[in-house]
């Protein structure tokens, strides 16, 4: 089965910058939407960023600015670059797929952890 798998996580100072990348494992079919999830410790886990087949993007609030997803939909690669990065971005960021695929199928991988110091 196909498996979303994260990279570029790490630690960062804040004021810096990070660039997550997700690729799938296989062939991903019709996927529109996918996009970025993260979960902070002891909070719940919340949208990011997400981006259509078309390149029509969302943001949550408190990244808007700062963040931007992009995507080669040739091999359905989401990027999120993370600039002026702060401590409450800190977290686990999930790529996830917000619509299914062709075979009504949804995908999530396993989680980068970013950690922004102060």
């Amino acid at each position: 089965q196909v498996q979303l798998v994260e990279s570029g996580g790490g630690l960062v100072q804040a004021g810096g910058s990070l660039r997550l990348s997700c690729a799938p494992s296989g062939k991903l079919f019709a996927v529109d939407l996918m996009g970025w999830d993260r979960q902070a410790p002891g909070k719940q886990r919340e949208l990011v960023a997400s981006i259509s087949h078309r390149g029509l993007t969302n943001y949550a609030d408190s990244v808007k600015g700062r963040f931007t997803v992009s995507r080669d939909n040739d091999n359905n690669i989401i990027d999120l670059q993370m600039n002026n990065v702060k401590p409450e971005d800190t977290g686990v960021y999930y790529c996830v797929t917000y619509s299914p695929d062709a075979f009504g199928r949804h995908y999530a991988g396993k989680g980068t952890v970013v950690t922004v110091s102060s």
